[in-house]
């Protein structure tokens, strides 16, 4: 059985920033084994239309599921087949399927421990 290898990566120099101006940005990391992990910060009155779609070739909705932990502040999911609206806040782990979108109410921070997947 061959041993594995711990490693450590800091989302203080990230491999890719995403970032919004004013609004906060998005630290993404890239893993030896492939697997992809992100921090992002939104300030108040970010919103995922406005601020974020433009850096992801403005698609009418985030692609991408996330598992993300929060660790600041706060935000409202919501899912646009439903129209059902989620408050998230610190302290919550969530699993975000794709075709939905978020506000922003006040700073939030939150990180994507589990990779986007």
């Amino acid at each position: 059985m061959m041993a594995q290898a711990i490693e450590t990566r800091r989302f203080d120099t990230p491999d890719q920033w995403l970032g919004m101006k004013e609004m906060g940005g998005i630290s993404i990391l890239q893993m030896s084994d492939g697997s992809t992990g992100l921090h992002a910060v939104f300030e108040p009155g970010w919103t995922w239309k406005k601020d974020e779609k433009p850096l992801l070739g403005s698609p009418d909705t985030c692609p991408m599921r996330h598992n993300d932990y929060f660790i600041l502040g706060n935000l409202v999911l919501r899912m646009l087949d439903t129209g059902a609206e989620t408050p998230i806040g610190m302290g919550d782990l969530v699993r975000i399927p794709p075709a939905r979108r978020l506000c922003g109410q006040r700073q939030a921070g939150r990180t994507d421990p589990l990779g986007l997947a």
